[in-house]
């Protein structure tokens, strides 16, 4: 079942396109990872997906009563401010005990229920999160770069947990993200932006990948490699990959 479909979709910030001709389909029960250098176009991609932006020109067409669920990239909460995670979970609106419980073990925190935000690890931090965007039953969850700030242990942690909560709910998965390891573990299919979708496929572990080692930089022994896709549209075509890429900051 598809949940989220764009049609030649141009968003445009003032008179500057930032992204043009975006065809995708978003479907129930996959994990999808955009990546792209800085500046390619991916958050605005996310925002449009979810309704805060409108597109210049084409369409999103989201299933009827699609149910999402958002992790930002970060948020910051005044470590002087008394709240615990169940506090925090029940805003912006209270919750049933019973849905907070089930929420945080879905997230894989079932006994930070009267911790204090501020004293969370980054790891757990973001759990909480995660949580948060699971309170609302998500057909389709988002993940904004949601492992920035975590190092390699704890990102492949909750990734495993991200894969875990795809399993137990059916959910699909729409992930930003800059680390390699990631994407060639945890996605069924990658979609590379730069402006536009210049390639689109299934992430696949090769020996070498100067071009994508460009963008990802080289601190995994694996490359990653995206192949030709052909898309299901009515004028059929190929992408293929740009190699005109920056590196990444």
């Amino acid at each position: 079942m598809t949940l989220i479909e764009t049609r030649d979709v141009d968003i445009r910030h003032g008179a500057n396109t930032v992204l043009r001709d975006v065809n995708l389909t978003i479907d129930r029960g996959e994990i999808v990872t955009i990546v792209g250098p800085n500046g390619s176009g991916k958050s605005s991609l996310l925002r449009a997906l979810i309704g805060a932006i409108q597109p210049a020109q084409g369409t999103v067409t989201r299933a009827p009563g699609l149910r999402i669920g958002y992790v930002p990239q970060t948020l910051h909460i005044d470590p002087t401010l008394p709240m615990t995670a169940r506090r925090f979970l029940s805003l912006p609106r209270r919750h049933a005990t019973a849905d907070l419980d089930k929420a945080l073990e879905q997230a894989g925190l079932p006994d930070l229920h009267d911790r204090q935000m501020a004293d969370l690890s980054g790891g757990q931090f973001q759990r909480v999160q995660l949580a948060r965007a699971l309170m609302e039953k998500p057909d389709l969850l988002i993940l904004d770069e949601a492992t920035q700030g975590l190092d390699q242990p704890g990102s492949a942690a909750f990734y495993r947990r991200i894969e875990e909560v795809r399993h137990d709910l059916g959910c699909a998965v729409l992930m930003v993200s800059h680390e390699l390891h990631v994407v060639m573990s945890a996605s069924d299919r990658v979609i590379c932006l730069n402006g536009h979708i210049c390639c689109e496929g299934k992430p696949e572990v090769v020996v070498s990948a100067p071009e994508y080692r460009a963008i990802f930089g080289t601190g995994t022994g694996g490359a990653l490699a995206l192949y030709r896709h052909r898309h299901d549209h009515d004028h059929h075509h190929d992408h293929t990959c740009d190699h005109d890429h920056e590196a990444a900051e």
